[in-house]
């Protein structure tokens, strides 16, 4: 075999049977969003940190795009393992699989099979939760016009077909449009979207917007501005289609990590709401269906029926989800993601007590709290009331 540093992924399989591993090289959340099948995890800062375990090895690497996994296959040569660059990285071979798979089954059975999932195996961890969400934070009623926002990952496709098998039970009358914004995504970005979206039986209305053009050369918080901007389009674009609603696929783990988040790194306590009043589009609100979904069972459904989604589209991570200096391996989501896990192996209950904790605030004994924007002290009305000492034995129940 000829030495060379990069490979297409018609090669993928001939390399591996020669004994090459294969290591995907972004961060972790990426990793877990979706790999190659075969791959192990071993994101380029901590294989570069480790290079003499690899002395005398092979590896295929691969990045997003094939062009963090390139430099880091050159480093490694350099240090004296066998090492190649997979050609256009994960997008490439997921493009080739993604046709594979057409080849092999046609979109109406495909669907079918994704269906028959949600109804079967998949009832109690995804259905049942999502029903009891609808019914316990009242999100769907009669009359309802409701924008279910896909961004094109696992998420808020699975919401999607949710939407539609609530539908065929057809209790009391409400309506249904499945909604895509292409904020500026890449022509395969775009392409797999509309892809998944054909292979599920989903109806989609796109539209397009200059977002991530609008915010690309912005230095400071540009994800969060790209975030308001996107909910800004999809609440005109749905108001214009008529709706009063928007349905937006966050679940049970996005809540939990975003209570911890507020806590460390924000200082405040507060939760993901299950459903919001908009404050600058009247009559219209936000609502998460997915709220009580777990995300393994999300990747559950994903895996079982073959499906791939892209994490993030936007031109700050398009090259490699790694790429960048202040890449995902570092960010405050995924160290509370780390810390949740590592909390878990000591308490079971540790997600559900997060969960629960802003369900169950006493304000008896919380010092400071704000309602509609006002700010409210224990002090006024400490002298009137007289305060049990119900937390002086530190006691905490158990769940």
């Amino acid at each position: 075999m000829d030495r060379k540093i990069e490979i297409d992924v018609a090669e993928l399989s001939e390399y591996m049977t020669q004994g090459y591993e294969l290591i995907d090289v972004r961060d972790e959340m990426s990793y877990a969003y979706g790999n190659i099948r075969g791959s192990v995890n071993i994101p380029k800062d901590k294989l570069l940190d480790d290079m003499e375990d690899y002395t005398g090895r092979s590896f295929i690497l691969y990045c997003k795009r094939g062009e963090v996994s390139l430099e880091a296959a050159e480093v490694l040569i350099e240090h004296g393992a066998e090492a190649v660059s997979l050609r256009g990285g994960y997008l490439a071979w997921l493009m080739a699989d993604v046709m594979q798979q057409n080849e092999e089954k046609d979109d109406a059975k495909f669907a079918a099979e994704a269906e028959d999932s949600i109804r079967k195996r998949f009832r109690k961890t995804i259905w049942c939760r999502f029903t009891k969400a609808i019914n316990d934070y009242e999100l769907v009623k009669e009359g309802d016009r409701i924008a279910v926002c896909i961004s094109g990952g696992k998420d808020s496709m699975l919401m999607a077909k949710l939407f539609q098998e609530l539908k065929r039970h057809n209790k009391f009358p409400f309506e249904v449009k499945f909604l895509i914004m292409d904020p500026g995504y890449s022509p395969e970005n775009r392409q797999l979207i509309e892809n998944n979206a054909r292979r599920l039986n989903i109806p989609v209305t796109i539209f397009e917007s200059d977002i991530f053009e609008s915010v690309f050369h912005i230095e400071k918080s540009p994800c969060y501005l790209c975030a308001r901007m996107r909910r800004g389009y999809l609440y005109s674009k749905a108001k214009e289609l008529g709706c009063n609603k928007i349905a937006l696929g966050h679940h049970y783990d996005d809540v939990i990590e975003t209570i911890l988040m507020g806590m460390l790194y924000g200082a405040q306590m507060q939760t993901m709401m299950p459903k919001l009043h908009s404050t600058n589009f009247e009559g219209m609100e936000l609502i998460r269906p997915m709220y009580l979904i777990r995300e393994d069972d999300i990747k559950a459904w994903r895996d079982a029926n073959g499906l791939h989604f892209i994490q993030c589209a936007c031109k700050f991570t398009d090259t490699c989800s790694s790429c960048a200096e202040d890449g995902q391996s570092n960010s405050k989501r995924l160290e509370v993601k780390k810390l949740i896990k590592e909390l878990k192996k000591t308490n079971p209950f540790v997600e559900g007590n997060i969960f629960k904790s802003v369900e169950n605030v006493n304000l008896s004994t919380v010092v400071a709290y704000k309602k509609d924007g006002v700010r409210h002290h224990f002090l006024e009305d400490y002298d009137k009331t007289g305060y049990d000492e119900i937390m002086d034995s530190g006691k905490i129940e158990d769940n």
